[in-house]
């Protein structure tokens, strides 16, 4: 029995067996002391019972930790009545892939940084995609590759930019973020700090693949059919995909990770550097706000400075997150001249996928183990 109700018992045990002479005026205010005194504990033990409910109520929503990811493979020109139905399959079980991936780590309790990291390496591994083995090759013939990453929770970011030999990029931009106090290191610099690090090296060959280096072909004609000289840096044609692949991850302990690989555009000359090596406009993570990896017309991206856009109109504006995507992606993005879209989620676990071209390799899942997967604009 609970301490109060022994308390009560004990009392009026004792009342009943006053004798009814005994009742005077002394013993009814004795009797109506106890009676107020037996109230107030009851009225408090109510309320200590209620925050104990309460509390255990809370503790027990708490264990069912929040988390969720989304992955992107790329923006541009993709129309169903371009893709076979092998090929489509074939797409969406490697999206399947990768962020089943993520979301297992996330689901054990691992961190952002780590699904994204890994998330990313399925897609990078695979030649359906424009990061990683399926590189796009440069004017010159060769694979270029950018990559970044960034941990919401420090701001600490990490960059790879113009890299030939390292297997997954996206490895070496944690490297630099975790084992250097730099944010972006490039080309053979790049490279030799990957080797350090001790991550896979692989011959430029490995990168080699017919339909990239046939699509770098056509471009080539294309730009001698152009007087146009920026004419290479058309990214969206017709009948190619640009598969630059991102991740943006929350994890069970509220930490939000963002990153993004690619190959950059086809043809491409000059070393050029699009916005997924960027930290601010192909990638961005901030606990407070949300994790962005974006993939398009990165000229136009680092103009924008989108991804940290997003963020900065979230925190200062106090905007939610599809106002604050679809903003930058259907309206301010459009009237500078820049295509693509965007992959994110935010503090929360809300999620936009938003992209202003005719498809975006796309999916994403809840703490629930909810899958969506999408290609075309719907």
């Amino acid at each position: 029995m609970h301490r109060t109700s022994r308390f009560r018992a004990v009392i009026f045990d004792n009342l009943i067996n006053f004798r009814l002479k005994s009742i005077n005026m002394k013993n009814l205010l004795l009797l109506f002391s106890l009676i107020c005194l037996i109230s107030c504990n009851d009225a408090n033990q109510s309320t200590q019972d209620y925050v104990q409910e309460d509390s255990e109520k809370n503790t027990k929503n708490d264990s069912v930790q929040n988390f969720g990811i989304v992955i992107h493979g790329g923006a541009g020109t993709i129309l169903k009545e371009n893709m076979s139905d092998s090929l489509e399959q074939a797409y969406k079980d490697k999206l399947e892939e990768a962020i089943k991936t993520g979301h297992e780590i996330l689901a054990n309790g691992g961190t952002a940084l780590e699904a994204v990291q890994r998330t990313i390496n399925v897609m990078e591994d695979s030649p359906l995609f424009n990061a990683g083995k399926g590189a796009v090759f440069t004017n010159e013939g060769k694979n270029e590759l950018d990559s970044s990453i960034m941990d919401g929770k420090t701001l600490n970011a990490g960059a790879a930019a113009g890299v030939t030999n390292v297997r997954n990029p996206i490895n070496l931009a944690y490297e630099v973020m975790t084992n250097s106090e730099h944010v972006l290191l490039s080309g053979k610099g790049a490279e030799e700090f990957a080797k350090e690090q001790g991550l896979e090296i692989v011959d430029p060959e490995y990168f080699y693949t017919e339909n990239r280096f046939k699509a770098m072909e056509r471009a080539r004609e294309r730009a001698k059919e152009k007087s146009n000289k920026t004419a290479f840096y058309d990214p969206f044609v017709k009948d190619e995909k640009f598969g630059t692949v991102g991740c943006a991850a929350l994890d069970k302990n509220g930490n939000l990770a963002a990153g993004t690989s690619t190959g950059g555009m086809s043809n491409k000359k000059y070393n050029r550097i699009g916005d997924a090596p960027i930290i601010g406009a192909g990638t961005y993570a901030n606990n407070k706000t949300v994790a962005i990896s974006s993939t398009g017309w990165g000229e136009y991206f680092i103009r924008g400075v989108v991804a940290y856009d997003i963020s900065a109109m979230m925190e200062y504006k106090r905007v939610s997150l599809k106002e604050a995507t679809h903003e930058v992606i259907q309206n301010k993005q459009p009237e500078l001249g820049g295509s693509g879209g965007i992959i994110a989620i935010d503090n929360k676990g809300n999620v936009s996928m938003e992209f202003n071209t005719a498809g975006m390799y796309r999916a994403t899942m809840n703490a629930n183990g909810d899958l969506e997967i999408g290609i075309y604009e719907e």
